[in-house]
């Protein structure tokens, strides 16, 4: 993170949450929260070997929407109050949609769109009594586009999107602002899974306009701008944190590459 975006954005004294924060993309955003001021606590179903510098972790399945709501009352209450929430849980290996089972699809779906919805409505209570917070929605890409092979991974984050443009529209009178980061290619733990090999990411990295894919700090500067009073008239945005976008495939059919 650059020195003029630290000196710019102070979050000190704010409580943040951040789903899916124990490894990858989320990690990374939590470390950056922190250093940028807040008390930061992040959940999953496993604790992390170690974790960043004032960011807490605490057990927690966010597709059961009790479980949920225990884990945000529970921040909120020890805390003493809950500045910013950010649904960044989420993820699919990849499937096929004609046969995807029932389970799988339910799992997917939960994990995708219904957990951020849960975890937000958790979170309402307590920035609507405060009358300000911010949500933060990690969307992909693959939401806003065509997703082949994971077909429902999309389809969920699609909803995501729409979701949050709702609950801004509902939720603006509170003082609450709802945004999501349609995140792009992205370099994580798993991108071998997605991209292949070393020289496969490069590749696709050499593809994108600004050369590279993206990475977890990427992801974070633009969460503390959406937490900050930088943004403070910005709700229901989709901002797009792609490097410029995936160029379009036609355009080397019509080369003949």
């Amino acid at each position: 993170m650059s020195d003029v975006m630290k000196s710019r954005i102070d979050l000190s004294g704010q409580v943040a949450i951040v789903t899916g924060g124990t490894r990858g993309l989320g990690r990374d955003v939590a470390a950056q929260l922190a250093q940028a001021g807040c008390r930061v606590a992040i959940c999953g179903r496993n604790a992390p070997d170690s974790l960043p510098a004032g960011v807490d972790f605490m057990p927690c399945d966010i597709r059961d929407p009790d479980a949920a709501k225990a884990f945000v009352d529970g921040v909120a209450t020890s805390k003493g109050r809950l500045d910013i929430l950010v649904n960044n849980a989420g993820g699919s290996p990849p499937h096929d949609a004609a046969t995807a089972s029932p389970r799988f699809i339910d799992a997917l779906v939960k994990l995708n769109m219904l957990a951020p919805l849960y975890m937000a409505q958790a979170a309402y209570a307590h920035m609507a009594r405060a009358g300000s917070g911010s949500i933060i929605n990690i969307a992909s890409v693959s939401g806003a586009r065509p997703s082949p092979g994971t077909a429902l991974y999309g389809a969920s984050k699609a909803g995501l999107l729409n979701l949050t443009q709702s609950l801004a529209q509902e939720w603006g009178k509170d003082g609450i602002r709802v945004n999501a980061i349609i995140a792009g290619l992205m370099t994580t733990e798993n991108a071998e899974a997605t991209y292949g090999d070393a020289e496969s990411q490069a590749k696709v990295g050499a593809s994108m306009p600004l050369g590279r894919m993206g990475t977890g700090d990427d992801i974070a500067g633009a969460v503390l701008w959406l937490a900050s009073d930088l943004a403070q008239w910005v709700s229901g945005a989709r901002i797009q944190v792609d490097g410029g976008g995936e160029r379009p495939y036609f355009l080397d059919l019509v080369k003949g590459a």
